[in-house]
């Protein structure tokens, strides 16, 4: 069989030669100068007339070719030998005196071969590079038509050892569901004495940036097996076929690696529903799905081989794949909660020097619903942030700028706005203030700011106090009257609204919507689910039909206006009878525009007044630049003093004048780090895993 194939692309190759030379023997005679063919008279006139300046004369093919004086070429031929003779005598000897160049050009006697041989050699040296090419481009050196060879990349035992269950954090019972995993792989002994199957597969499921993928890592880390890495997309390609024959590969390499583990991350590129498409159809994504089941499951052995993969969408899923016998085990990894969130604080910070008023506890209060993906990028761009203002160490302040940012965006301090514009966000945002503290169940306001941030021109930020998991009718409704608290306060305070209120009013009427259709919270339609689907899955559900007639779907739009209507009424009531305050909380932010939560609680409850609170803004304000200034003048008198001991350093160990000790190339300096900073800073202690994206 493999002779076959051998004999198959050299076959190829020679056809390729064979085409290629066809081509050049057409070609051969191509001209690369500028050439004119004349009569053998108009050249013997050219020649009279003192036009050329060379000529070649063919010995024995009556050939003569004359170049002029503006470079052409000009080619005749002689009737006869004697004409040629003739014109030899008369014209062409006699003007030697004068320059003419005569250049005689003897018939070849090499042969054909002498002839084609540099054209055969170009030709091979142009076969050899597109081979070349080809072998490059079809997966590293795969060969040329290797298109079905898998593209797992294998992870070796010495790689994977790098991360155990003991670097993740915030995922302790999706930790001890892999744990049989791994015990199976190190003692599956113990297993098959008692007749135990250990699950051929399991599915993570669960948001972006949860750990997935880390955890899948962690997995092999702990059993010492190789680990086999592939995308959903990798087996998708644009030939037919491809994807199976991919897909039988990736299991071959696995059997000869076994025990091992295979991890297809985005599993539902592959894995959809068949029949999904529109039109249905045996498509390219369907084989490849049908060869993945009979791997994973069918007359074939795969002992040995455990596979993960990883979701977020699994409702799209062929149910053919989630059954027990492939997938016997779904892994839902949720958004971690606020313990799990300290956890994976401490740990993403125990390289970076935190001051010593950060803690953790408090972090994980502020961030609620982060995953540990944003936590990480929250404190990457808190050291990002510190390094902007030549900091040494990371303080509270710049984590909170760091976590706004993650949320909202950047501050757009640049940005030119109008004094009419600022106004109308400042009791905007007032309102919304001053509507979720007043209502009893919402949740207090962190933030309130009217400094741009991404594409909003002014935000209130409202933190839970701690984690919630589900949503009351009365919490739904609470949080509609505070989406309109901005709307309202325009039209009470400046006669007139304006589109700043869309995406309050988009997401105060999804929730209603949601509560009438969803939820079954509407008095007058009852306990009645009327919703579809969140999204619309092409070919399952493009021809569904609603499944409510035209007269419910006139009382769910009823049903959702009155819910709005009654919400903007409350909100109306509540800012009325708090006109004073917000009034005082809109002047005040104009002045700062921004306000946390100790001081807008001030403002609210007439504990301070609105002077007393601009000036404590701006004397804080004043002592973070002295601090951040004097900060950052230690930071580049410590970095300094750093080069000039390393500057010394090596100046001893270069003269060997003994006078700063002797110094080897792989002796630590003391005290020193790489970066010049002393090894002394305060740092979190390095405690539980950590869990990464």
């Amino acid at each position: 069989m493999k002779n076959k194939k051998v004999a198959k692309n050299i076959g190829i190759y020679v056809l390729i030669f064979a085409m290629v030379l066809g081509m050049a023997y057409f070609y051969k005679d191509t001209p690369s100068k500028s050439i004119k063919n004349v009569e053998f008279s108009e050249f013997v006139v050219a020649l009279e007339k003192n036009q050329i300046k060379e000529i070649r004369i063919g010995e024995g093919t009556r050939e003569f070719e004359g170049k002029l004086k503006d470079g052409t070429y000009l080619v005749a031929y002689a009737p006869t030998t004697t004409a040629q003779m003739l014109v030899e005598q008369q014209y062409v000897l006699p003007k030697i005196e004068d320059g003419l160049i005569i250049e005689s050009v003897k018939p070849s006697s090499g042969g054909w071969i002498l002839n084609w041989l540099p054209t055969i050699l170009l030709i091979v040296l142009m076969c050899f590079f597109w081979f070349s090419f080809m072998n490059q481009g079809q997966g590293g050196g795969k060969g040329v038509m290797s298109f079905g060879k898998s593209r797992a990349r294998l992870h070796k035992e010495e790689d994977v050892k790098k991360v155990t269950f003991a670097d993740v954090a915030g995922l302790d019972e999706e930790k001890e569901e892999l744990e049989e995993v791994v015990d199976f792989l190190k003692n599956p002994k113990k297993y098959v004495n008692l007749g135990a199957r250990i699950p051929k597969g399991i599915l993570l499921v669960g948001p972006p940036g949860t750990g997935k993928t880390y955890l899948s890592k962690a997995a092999a880390g702990e059993a010492g097996v190789p680990f086999f890495t592939i995308s959903g997309s990798d087996f998708v390609e644009m030939f037919v076929g491809v994807g199976a024959s991919r897909v039988r590969d990736l299991f071959e390499q696995a059997k000869k690696n076994a025990p091992c583990i295979v991890f297809i991350d985005e599993i539902d590129a592959v894995g959809r529903r068949r029949g999904a498409g529109i039109g249905g159809g045996n498509d390219e994504r369907e084989q490849t799905l049908n060869q993945l089941l009979v791997e994973m499951d069918g007359f074939g052995v795969n002992e040995g081989i455990i596979i993960l993969a990883a979701t977020n969408r699994p409702d799209v899923l062929d149910p053919a794949i989630l059954r027990p016998g492939r997938f016997d085990r779904e892994v839902v990894i949720g958004i971690p909660d606020i313990k799990g969130r300290e956890e994976i604080f401490r740990i993403h910070s125990r390289n970076k020097p935190l001051d010593e008023g950060v803690d953790a506890k408090v972090l994980a209060r502020r961030t609620p619903g982060f995953t540990p993906a944003d936590i990480e990028n929250m404190l990457n761009e808190a050291a990002l942030l510190t390094a902007r203002r030549n900091g040494r160490k990371i303080h509270m302040r710049d984590i909170e700028e760091a976590i706004t940012r993650v949320i909202a965006g950047p501050q757009k301090k640049s940005r030119v706005i109008s004094e009419n514009e600022r106004r109308l966000t400042a009791f905007h945002e007032a309102g919304h203030a001053v509507v979720a503290r007043s209502l009893p169940n919402t949740d207090p306001v962190h933030q309130v700011t009217i400094m741009p941030r991404g594409r909003a021109g002014g935000f209130t930020m409202i933190l839970p106090k701690e984690d919630k998991y589900y949503m009351t009718k009365t919490d739904m409704k609470e949080q509609i009257v505070h989406l309109l608290g901005g709307r309202v306060a325009e039209k009470l305070t400046l006669n007139d609204i304006s589109t700043g209120a869309s995406n309050d009013l988009e997401r105060a009427t999804s929730i209603a919507r949601n509560m009438v259709t969803k939820y079954g919270m509407s008095d007058k339609l009852g306990p009645v689910q009327y919703s579809d689907s969140d999204e619309v899955f092409l070919g399952r559900d493009f021809t569904s039909k609603q499944n409510y007639s035209e007269e419910v779907a006139s009382k769910i739009d009823q049903e959702i206006r009155d819910i709005v209507e009654e919400a903007f009424a409350q909100a109306e009531q509540i800012l009325t009878e708090n006109m004073d305050k917000l009034k005082l909380i809109a002047e005040v932010l104009l002045e700062i525009e921004t306000l946390d939560a100790e001081q807008f609680e001030e403002l609210f409850s007439g504990a301070k007044t609105a002077e007393e609170v601009i000036s404590e803004v701006h004397d804080m304000e004043n002592r973070k630049e002295e601090a951040n200034r004097i900060e950052a003048e230690e930071t580049a008198e410590a970095e300094m003093e750093a080069a000039r001991e390393m500057a010394q350093l090596l100046k001893d160990r270069k003269e060997g004048d003994g006078s700063g000790g002797s110094y080897e190339k792989n002796e630590p300096l003391e005290g020193i780090g790489a970066d010049g900073r002393d090894d002394g800073e305060n740092r979190f202690d390095s405690q539980d895993g950590d869990i990464r994206h």
